[in-house]
């Protein structure tokens, strides 16, 4: 288009983000290209926050980890975030061992065990001789 040609009202200028004539349309592109980035972060900030009480049982070295992981799981198919809730309390809380203090209750007992039943294996002891009298010098 000449200059010549164009109304007297037109501008001489159009902004850089109107479809060219070519089909061209830079604004689109600018906004799919910024749409599909923002859905791309977003869904891997989805990801690693949801993936928060596995590292956190993993990096505690918890014993619960296969159960952590499970119900982050469970609230990644169902988006029940109950389960995820249940997950992170897990995981940032340990439980408390009562295993080791009954293990230790049963060592103990055994032990007293085995060393009360081990004299009725030997002969039963003499019985004490009566003390002699005291004599008079």
């Amino acid at each position: 288009m000449n200059t010549s040609e164009m109304h007297p009202m037109a501008t001489a200028h159009l902004p850089g983000y109107l479809p060219g004539a070519d089909g061209s349309d830079p604004l689109f592109i600018g906004v799919a290209t910024f749409t599909i980035a923002l859905i791309v972060f977003i869904g891997a900030m989805y990801f690693t926050l949801h993936a928060l009480p596995e590292r956190m049982a993993h990096h505690g070295n918890h014993t619960q980890f296969q159960v952590i992981g499970i119900l982050a799981l469970i609230a990644l198919f169902t988006h029940n975030n109950i389960f995820w809730v249940a997950a992170l309390l897990l995981a940032a809380f340990r439980m408390p061992d009562f295993l080791t203090p009954l293990q230790s209750m049963a060592g103990s007992l055994s032990g007293i065990l085995s060393r009360m039943s081990a004299p009725s294996d030997a002969p039963p002891p003499a019985a004490p001789a009566e003390p002699e009298a005291p004599r008079d010098v």
